[in-house]
């Protein structure tokens, strides 16, 4: 079996020509999509992740601005910071870098966000939209997963999905949203995480595997049925002394163990990743929409 390689870049252009149309219609009502990006601490991988996203929202004639806060910030004043931002009508999105410094609890700061400018889709309120079949703004990276089942026109209706992993952040999103009944909803869906006891008895049986677990070649072709689709969100290092950077980025997945056994799979990296600074542009360009009422 030849295994289709699901690649993001290709759903990623789709979905930035689409906006384009959307933006250029803004900018002849003087709306640009702005998003106010908020980093607290040094942590270069956060740093250069905002980087790529401020990249992204350039090439497309959106806005946003970074502010980068010291890692002593105090839960008082981040949260004044936001509430600031939630006040600015200059900014309709707003981005807290994850994770923070361990004095400030994640939960408790995400909540101070405006549900309106939360296009990270993490607020409690836009979760909760999502478990009740009315979505505000999905989280990036469950949207991009969804973007790519729908960019390759893989079926979801009536099929066996299995996500290992349960985070806010993925796990739980992803499951609710292939459950619900749209065009690639209707699903039979199961969660598996790490203290699931029998993980190839699901993922031998499903018809489609969500990897979100963060643990590198967890799967291999011995779990997985023929004809599997695989969505590998996965994103590890692991040791390798013939790359010049000592380590190698793989997914949840074995790939080239899976390969010739699934019937599509995503590489990591160049698979989801890609879509998730995409769906957060979009996220971005969806709440301009909202704030200007132009629908």
């Amino acid at each position: 079996m030849d295994t289709k390689i699901l690649k993001g870049i290709d759903v990623s252009l789709k979905v930035k020509k689409d906006l384009s149309v959307i933006i250029k219609k803004l900018a002849l009502k003087d709306v640009i999509p702005s998003l106010a990006a908020i980093i607290v601490g040094d942590d270069p991988a956060s740093k250069l992740y905002v980087s790529s996203k401020a990249k992204a929202f350039s090439k497309l004639s959106c806005h946003s601005e970074v502010f980068s806060l010291p890692s002593d910030t105090t839960k008082q004043n981040l949260i004044k910071f936001i509430e600031d931002l939630n006040d600015n009508p200059k900014f309709h999105g707003i981005l807290l870098q994850l994770p923070l410094p361990k004095h400030l609890n994640e939960k408790e700061i995400l909540k101070t966000i405006a549900p309106n400018k939360d296009v990270d889709g993490l607020h409690p309120e836009n979760q909760g939209y999502i478990m009740q079949g009315d979505p505000q703004f999905i989280s990036c990276t469950p949207y991009g997963c969804i973007k790519i089942l729908e960019y390759y026109n893989i079926n979801t209706n009536g099929k066996d999905v299995v996500v290992i992993g349960r985070s806010n952040l993925v796990g739980k999103p992803i499951a609710s949203l292939l459950s619900q009944n749209f065009n690639y909803g209707n699903a039979t869906v199961t969660i598996c995480h790490t203290k699931t006891k029998d993980l190839n008895f699901y993922t031998r049986n499903a018809d489609i595997i969500i990897a979100a677990v963060g643990v590198p070649n967890l799967i291999n072709k011995n779990m997985i049925k023929n004809g599997a689709h695989i969505i590998d969100v996965g994103i590890n290092r692991i040791d390798d002394n013939t790359k010049d950077k000592g380590y190698k980025v793989v997914g949840d997945v074995d790939f080239d163990d899976v390969l010739g056994k699934a019937s599509s799979i995503t590489p990591v990296p160049g698979g989801v990743g890609v879509m998730t600074v995409t769906m957060l542009l979009s996220n971005t360009v969806q709440a301009a929409i909202k704030q200007a009422k132009i629908i």
